[in-house]
């Protein structure tokens, strides 16, 4: 080849690396521009609802919409090439936050989510009260809460998701909610504005059911349902003070079990009677229901409460004792003793 013609092709190479060049820079310029901020001075948080089941082109167009990123396909792609798996849930964003974090924040999810509704079961709560409380958080009626979850079809639909923790022991004659005791007392939170009422409960079955499997060998081995332990767990609760033992008052209701004694616990007494009361008189003893421990020996046909973690532990783990009676004195210690004549003993010094 010609002297002159290599020189020409040199140039013409040279053109075009120098134009590739170019090309690639402002390429790379305008996609390190699109995933950068939209705005890094306005801090100012909006929050983003992302739906479970949401593909990253529907994510990508809600953050667009949110204006808070540039360019929807931009995210994509950088979705695509970083391999992310983007969460669903709530979270608050702002534009002075690049793609890069915002997709960082959302393939981690956990700390970087937020709540729309949050609800607080405290340990002790009856169905009643668990219904009040879902009611006051979500706006819904109380009265519509507890008749969807005394519906069999309800229940049944739950059963179909929790088989070894809502056994049919829940529908047994006389029981007054089947669910009572099996919604776990804790704090919830929920990633939607309004949830349905089987998504408000279904987390706090999943706790139970939780709870309940981390003593799934020593359940077995005592030949102990999950409906007779929590049953014994809400007793346990009911009675328990700050001050008190719940493995020893778990020890006298064994006892007495043992012994042939009816429990004779006046929180029984006053679910039968459906209500609260400061005190409870010799006449409420005799009120007729398979919850009332003075009328009937043995254990009451179900729970009467959401029993805490510490009670559930305790209905499995009793303390070793000889005692059947206690008593809780006006500071909350509770007393117990051996025999009916030193449990009145006590009571006489104690009770007014």
């Amino acid at each position: 080849m010609f002297p002159e013609k290599k020189s020409k092709w040199k140039l013409i190479v040279g053109i075009i690396v120098a134009i590739l060049l170019v090309a690639v820079v402002s390429v790379f310029g305008a996609y390190k521009y699109m995933i950068s901020p939209v705005n890094k001075h306005h801090t100012k948080n909006v929050l983003v609802r992302i739906p479970q089941g949401s593909s990253t082109v529907k994510i990508a167009n809600i953050f667009k919409e949110k204006n808070l990123i540039r360019n929807p396909q931009i995210f994509a792609i950088y979705v695509k090439l970083h391999h992310e798996n983007l969460k669903a849930g709530f979270y608050k964003f702002n534009q002075s936050q690049s793609i890069p974090t915002i997709i960082d924040h959302l393939s981690k999810g956990g700390k970087y989510q937020v709540a729309a509704k949050s609800v607080m079961i405290p340990e002790g709560s009856q169905l009643k009260e668990i219904a009040s409380i879902i009611a006051k958080d979500f706006n819904m009626n109380s009265v519509d809460i507890l008749k969807q979850l005394n519906d069999p079809t309800f229940i049944k639909g739950l059963q179909k998701k929790y088989p070894t923790l809502l056994t049919n022991d829940i529908f047994k004659p006389g029981i007054r909610y089947p669910l009572e005791g099996y919604l776990y007392p804790s704090t919830y939170f929920y990633s939607h504005d309004h949830p349905s009422l089987e998504e408000i409960v279904t987390p706090m079955l999943t706790e139970t059911q939780k709870e309940l499997t981390e003593y799934e060998a020593v359940m077995k081995e005592k030949k102990i349902t999950p409906h007779t332990v929590l049953t014994m767990g809400s007793l346990i609760e009911e009675e328990a003070t700050a001050f008190s033992d719940r493995a020893l008052i778990s020890s006298v209701f064994y006892n007495r079990l043992k012994a042939g004694m009816p429990l004779q616990t006046d929180p029984t007494v006053l679910y039968a009677l459906g209500q609260h009361k400061s005190k409870v008189l010799y006449q409420d003893l005799k009120v007729k229901s398979p919850y009332n421990t003075y009328l009937n020996k043995g254990m009451p046909i179900g729970p009467i409460a959401s029993p805490g973690k510490e009670s559930v532990k305790a209905a499995l783990y009793p303390a070793k004792s000889d005692y059947l009676y206690f008593l809780a004195n006006k500071e909350g210690k509770v007393i117990f003793t051996k025999t009916l004549q030193q449990h009145n003993t006590e009571k006489a010094k104690f009770i007014k």
